[in-house]
């Protein structure tokens, strides 16, 4: 049976005539063309690549970054591996390097503050380490975090780790009977965790701060237990060579 529109309901019709409106008023934002999707619909194709032009400029610069952070943590080990062989002047030199190259590596990430540079911390602050271990050695005035620029908490980080690599260079005194020397050293290493344990912030923060000083504070105990070893053999060695020298005295005297 053939249907007219005394068939249908008033509510239907109306349906009916409220999809075909809608149909109507969204047609020329959705199809160009009959068959046809169209694109431009809030962005644009040419936004579109404007983004994909700032994602490639984002990963153009991280990859730039990551190979001066490298070639930044490469020579900042080996400038500490020079002044634990007391190649002082190699030292310098690679510590020079390396301050370059993390200039570099921050001009290339400051115009992308969006970026995670994570990295540039973990390697700022190997920086940090052999800049402070060759002052410690030298006995020059430690660097400040504006000299190196680095950030701050790659900077206070740096010092800790620097403050536990020396206990190396105080053992190598100890052994070779320079005690002053080694005392000076523990002396500065106690003066750096003093300064950071200060910074009692979270975590978060900090970037583990507190971790890098429990692991100091234990370094310092067994060096100061070290050098306290040190220092009573090396007072019984001197002592027993002066008394074997009175005794050799004696001995070559003549008997009255």
């Amino acid at each position: 049976m053939r249907l007219n529109k005394t068939h249908i309901s008033p509510h239907a019709t109306a349906a009916f005539y409220t999809m075909r409106t809608f149909a109507s008023a969204v047609r020329p934002y959705w199809f160009g063309s009959p068959g046809k999707f169209r694109h431009d619909i809030g962005m644009t194709a040419n936004q579109w690549d404007g983004l994909r032009g700032q994602a490639q400029e984002l990963h153009e610069a991280r990859e730039a970054a990551l190979v001066h952070c490298r070639k930044l943590g490469q020579l900042a080990a080996r400038s500490i591996r020079h002044v634990h062989r007391r190649q002082f002047d190699e030292a310098r030199a690679l510590l020079a390097e390396a301050r370059a190259a993390a200039e570099l590596a921050r001009g290339v990430l400051a115009p992308f503050p969006q970026l995670n540079t994570a990295y540039l911390h973990d390697t700022e602050k190997e920086m940090v380490e052999a800049a402070a271990v060759l002052a410690i050695i030298d006995g020059a005035p430690l660097p400040t975090c504006e000299s190196l620029g680095s950030q701050l908490m790659a900077y206070l980080n740096g010092m800790g780790e620097a403050a536990s690599e020396v206990r190396r260079f105080a053992l190598d005194e100890m052994r070779a009977g320079n005690l002053a020397n080694a005392e000076r050293i523990l002396a500065e290493m106690e003066s750096i965790y003093e300064e950071l344990i200060t910074f009692d912030y979270a975590d978060s923060l900090t970037n583990g701060l507190r971790r890098t000083c429990d692991a100091l504070r234990a370094v310092i105990e067994r060096t100061r237990s070290d050098l306290t070893v040190t220092a009573s053999q090396q007072a019984l060695v001197q002592e027993l060579r002066a008394s074997r020298a009175a005794l050799n005295q004696a001995a070559v005297e003549p008997q009255g």
